[in-house]
């Protein structure tokens, strides 16, 4: 799986399927101005992937000739409970085994239908936006970093995260029905434990699947809305609202400066529900369920207390930029450079969301304090130069990323630099995780070089997107990079990483006005694609086989006859691997309902948080496996009703190869 960097975090089933939402803007009176917003249930946008959905787009014909590398933007909502093995570049795909292509595939093919499905459904249209305060929703969990940014600049801020949730709606101009909604609010996608395996869109995840359907049951929006959850400044942010506590058995919190528990990486947040043995389930669905609550409230509001984004002007800007040695002039007038990609030793720490491996720890400049063998390790690997150890400094570097080719880089030094504009409102599409300040900071530079040069009538509204277009892994101040916590020692181009962003965006940002410069904006250089060349050593399914006298899709163990509301209720299979068919478009499991005729409708699938698919190898030698399907009984659910599960797998042939679906069903069951 990709976000906690743990090889032994193998996913074994689906808690919530996974979903593209695609967004475009376009400039009626000039159909070539406009732009794709992609939000992925990922961990973050990718090269690769990006690279793909381009092609993909140009193999669809002339019609979609009008997206490319200037205006497609893919986001990720953070999820570290998604697959792994998809990313381009070699760092990530060392703890999932290397590159899956079915994995990529999968993701790249539910982009492109997203945004066919979006393209196909454009129409005129109005756009309004609005923010509300989610005030327990996230917390800082690097605060002893945030604390060394200025006092004068932390005092115009309430809160040491965002609180506000911005919503963007999409009405259509003809019935006065709403599209959907797109918002902006940061919180990491760390809800699901690093102990968990089955996927799932985390807290964000949650949120969009509660809003659309809670607008499909209300029937007052069009049929196909869509409720993308984008992340913001999420960098030093956290899902784990009630703070970070020692495991050691003390109870204590854990220790401000660098997050240990008497020398001993015994720490970890809390959730709203950390006391329940769900993996994080339950502290997961609660902060989407926030989300969605403020999403909700503020949607509700939006006829009263909301601005329209006034004027037709639609643009997008995309260059590339070599991060690896870019010198640049600051506002004060002195000069400074970014580094090729490095990551020091707090990167190996972790954080409270997810803590590291062996002796690491948080607040590691200068001299780290790990064992002498780390240091000699990373020097087996590329022994960084004084020149480079002096440009990152005061980070202690840990691994020269961004100076290793072999087989093929670990990391990116060619970063995206990318705007988004309609109206008034202005998108920053960060390729990293910023924190709460550089994503301030950002921000409020971008507004106020729009203002200088009167960008826009209306005073601006700038928003930040990302992690997109391909990981940088972190985007920490100045301030916070010198304390060298795990934001700012995963913060790979040096300490001025953040003002290089600001140059080159605020020095671009004419491209977004009517009337942009004449000459073109240059493309940059490009970045590799590794889909060719990645390493893989994730086996295939080589057979699935039944025990003796049993068929695919028998019922091992079945349902009690009378269940009942809040209960939770199992069935298991005789099963085949999932990977034999990732059924796109589809479901592996879904609660039934019987109908007054006698028919059966489904009212549950693998979309839904309170159904639950599991998946597991009883023998890898006879090809032997079990699927467990799972319904968490809503409290609120209408009684009296008579349901059954179905399960719809798919085996593989011994010799052959062949794959054949089945199904399987449980017996009926009431629930009173």
């Amino acid at each position: 799986m990709m976000g906690y960097a743990d090889p032994n975090q193998v996913g074994s089933g689906l808690r919530q399927r996974l979903y593209s939402r695609a967004f475009i803007i376009g400039d009626i009176d000039k159909p070539e101005d406009r732009f794709v917003y992609l939000v992925l249930d990922t961990q973050a946008g990718d090269t690769a992937v990006r690279y793909g959905i381009i092609q993909g787009l140009r193999e669809l014909g002339t019609e979609y000739h009008l997206y490319g590398q200037n205006n497609i933007a893919v986001t990720g909502t953070h999820s570290h409970s998604g697959p792994g093995a998809w990313l381009n570049y070699l760092l990530p795909q060392i703890t999932s085994k290397g590159f899956d292509k079915q994995s990529y595939q999968a993701i790249v093919d539910g982009a492109l239908l997203s945004i066919r499905r979006a393209h196909r459904s454009l129409r005129p249209g109005y756009l309004s936006i609005g923010s509300i305060d989610i005030k327990n929703a996230n917390i800082n969990r690097s605060l002893y970093a945030y604390l060394a940014n200025p006092e004068e600049e932390r005092a115009k801020y309430d809160s040491d995260v965002d609180k506000s949730m911005t919503l963007l709606t999409f009405k259509n101009a003809k019935n006065g029905k709403d599209l959907g909604v797109l918002t902006w609010f940061p919180v990491h996608g760390t809800s699901m434990l690093g102990n968990n395996t089955l996927i799932s869109g985390d807290n964000k995840g949650v949120a969009a699947r509660l809003f659309e359907k809670d607008i499909e049951r209300s029937g007052l929006a069009e049929k196909d809305f869509v409720a993308g959850f984008s992340q913001a400044n999420v960098g030093d942010t956290s899902p784990n609202v009630l703070g970070a506590y020692c495991e050691d058995g003390s109870g204590e919190q854990c220790s401000f400066e660098d997050s240990t528990c008497n020398g001993t990486k015994l720490c970890h947040g809390r959730g709203p529900f950390f006391r329940r043995e769900d993996q994080g389930a339950s502290s997961c669905f609660e902060i989407g369920r926030r989300q969605f609550a403020g999403a909700r409230a503020l949607y509700n509001s939006m006829d009263e207390d909301s601005t329209a984004v006034k004027g037709s002007i639609v643009k997008s800007l995309h260059t590339f930029h070599d991060f690896s040695n870019f010198t640049f002039q600051l506002p004060n007038g002195t000069f400074a450079a970014t580094c090729p990609a490095a990551l020091g030793y707090s990167f190996a720490a972790g954080t409270t969301d997810g803590p590291g491996a062996f002796d690491f720890k948080q607040n590691n400049s200068g001299s780290p304090n790990a064992n002498p063998v780390w240091s000699v390790v990373s020097g087996f690997l590329r022994a960084p130069s004084e020149l480079q150890k002096l440009c990152h400094s005061p980070k202690p570097i840990l691994l020269d990323v961004g100076e290793i080719d072999n087989p093929y880089l670990w990391t990116p030094n060619i970063v995206d630099i990318q705007l988004l504009r309609v109206g008034q409102l202005l998108i920053v599409v960060s390729p990293g995780e910023a924190t709460t300040m550089a994503g301030r900071r950002w921000k409020d530079a971008i507004a106020s070089s729009a203002s200088l040069a009167s960008l826009t009538a209306e005073d601006s509204v700038v928003v930040l997107g990302g992690p997109a277009n391909t990981y940088t892994h972190y985007i920490a101040t100045e301030e916070e990079y010198k304390i060298q916590r795990y934001e700012g020692a995963s913060t790979l181009y040096g300490p001025h990483t953040l003002n290089a962003y600001i140059n080159l965006t605020t020095h671009y940002l004419p491209y977004l006005s009517s009337r942009p410069p004449a000459f073109s904006l240059p493309p940059g250089p490009s970045p590799p694609n590794n889909i060719d060349r990645s390493l893989s050593f994730i086996r295939g399914v080589v057979f699935d086989r039944t025990p003796f006298f049993k068929s695919f899709g028998d019922v091992i163990s079945d349902i009690d006859n009378v269940c009942h509301p809040g209960q939770t209720v199992s069935v298991t299979f005789v099963g085949a691997n999932p990977r034999n068919d990732l059924r796109l478009e589809q479901t592996y499991a879904s609660v039934e309902k019987q109908d007054g005729n006698g028919s059966w409708r489904s009212v549950r699938d693998d979309a839904d948080w309170s159904l639950v698919f599991e998946w597991k190898r009883i023998s890898t030698m006879l090809g032997t496996s079990e699927v467990k399907i799972t319904w968490e009984i809503e409290p609120d659910l209408d009684v009296g009703g008579v349901y059954r599960i179905k399960y719809f797998g798919a085996s593989k042939t011994p010799l052959t190869g062949h794959v054949v679906q089945f199904e399987g069903v449980s017996g009926t069951f009431l629930v009173q």
